[in-house]
């Protein structure tokens, strides 16, 4: 079936359109889990929390990409809808190239720096040069990286999800392959899986690059870009959210470590790594959505057809309460086979682990409606309610919870701030979307 961004959506264009990233997003959650799975199975424990001691700091740098590539497919789609492929081309090619600038000079400032954020981690001396290590190689390869978040957007802008998705497939397997080479047969260990990562991230970035130069019957294409600055400040001023997002997401993921070697020591940082890698497939879903349909919203926003926007809003939000419900019931399924599948070889770290998952699976009850009520305000180009919706529940609460809650329910109260956050969020995503439904049209 052909789908077209102007078309009427029912629920099975909506979830048709929205299946190829959503298994974009979820395949691509599955292939950084290989590589936890691999360096907890073949490297070893220490290695293993290094790794995930360090990986917010780069999901930090490459949530730029991420925020450029939302923020400037809402502005491009918005553009289409008005009819001005021309400019929308145009202003596409300049995001793109500023992103990849952007991503050469963060990678080569954080290769620099990668010793003194080890440190700043709070990464033991066993850690340590398994921190700076894997970062390292990160950072070689952050530039493509970031503009493959980029494009797992803009193939959806461009009305090629389903070639996105072929994209994300193709630099899946090259990274599980080079997992299962580099570390599980030829032991180059830590830095194996580093390796593959890159690889696979290049691979990933490239395609679709060539693909847009060369596809110049595209709705958008790239080539030649002139510099305005007014466009980059409006990209970043409606992805700022998801940028914030990122970055509270890695503060956060800072202070936990630190809350974790405190009240478990380093089972507790191997513990969370495993419940963020499972928390990574349930959220991709709903992320994978939320990017399928968010050119739908900015497109009608443009064209003034308040009719499909009410439309789009409606079904959206009774298939994430279908979701929300199926994640969480999915969730506690498996979280005896899924702990088993990385910390099974050791006894306390799996008991940990479990525990930890099963009480963090909760929130999978309500975040849906949160991450929905973040992007669908980006679709329609309003990054400030956006950013405050983000940053409130994924910084400012998190900070207040993370403290909070364990200081009264020990280790278990930090899987409990999850629960925590999302319920607060709730309420001020359901304020902000009844308040602005008659100022955007999606309500009556």
């Amino acid at each position: 079936m052909n789908i077209q961004l102007s078309d009427h959506f029912s629920y099975k264009k909506m979830l048709l359109f929205s299946l190829a990233p959503i298994s974009s997003m979820v395949f691509t959650s599955l292939y950084g889990i290989v590589d936890g799975y691999f360096v907890s199975n073949y490297v070893g424990p220490t290695p293993f929390a290094a790794l995930n001691l360090v990986m917010p700091f780069i999901m930090l740098i490459a949530g730029i990409g991420f925020m450029f590539g939302s923020g400037g497919s809402a502005l491009v789609a918005f553009y289409l809808g008005m009819k001005e492929n021309e400019k929308a081309s145009r202003y596409f090619s300049l995001i793109t190239y500023t992103t990849l600038a952007v991503g050469i000079i963060l990678g080569a400032v954080g290769y620099a720096i990668a010793p003194l954020v080890v440190q700043l981690l709070g990464a033991t001396k066993a850690m340590t040069p398994y921190g700076i290590l894997y970062l390292r190689i990160n950072m070689i390869g952050i530039a493509t990286f970031m503009i493959q978040q980029l494009f797992q957007t803009f193939l959806i802008t461009a009305e090629r999800p389903k070639l996105g998705f072929t994209v994300t497939l193709i630099a899946g397997f090259t990274n599980m392959i080079l997992d299962w080479l580099l570390v599980g047969v030829l032991r180059c260990g830590l830095s194996g899986a580093a390796w593959a990562t890159v690889l696979s991230q290049t691979v990933g970035g490239v395609i679709p690059f060539v693909l847009f130069f060369a596809a110049k019957n595209w709705i958008i294409h790239l080539g030649k870009a002139s510099f305005e600055i007014k466009i980059l400040l409006k990209t970043c001023s409606n992805g700022i959210s998801e940028f914030l997002s990122n970055v509270s997401m890695s503060v956060v993921g800072f202070l936990y470590n630190l809350q974790l070697m405190k009240y478990a020591g380093e089972n507790g940082v191997s513990a969370y790594g495993v419940i963020m890698y499972v928390s990574f497939i349930f959220v991709a879903i709903y992320i994978g959505y939320t990017m399928g349909i968010s050119p739908i919203v900015s497109y009608n926003d443009g064209a003034k057809n308040t009719a499909e926007l009410r439309n789009v809003y409606g079904k959206s939000l009774r298939i994430i309460l279908a979701t929300n419900v199926s994640m969480f019931v999915l969730a506690e399924v498996l979280s005896v086979p899924l702990s088993k599948l990385f910390v099974g070889y050791d006894a306390t770290l799996y008991t940990l682990t479990l525990r930890g998952l099963r009480l963090y699976s909760v929130a999978f009850l309500i975040m849906g409606f949160n991450i929905f009520g973040s992007a669908f305000f980006t679709a329609l180009n309003n990054g400030k309610i956006s950013a405050v919706l983000s940053v409130s529940r994924t910084l400012i609460l998190e900070l207040i919870m993370i403290y909070l809650l364990p200081f009264f329910f020990g280790v278990d109260g930090l899987w409990e701030v999850v629960i925590a956050v999302e319920s607060i969020g709730l309420l001020l995503t359901i304020f902000f979307l009844f308040k602005n439904g008659k100022r955007y049209g999606y309500r009556r």
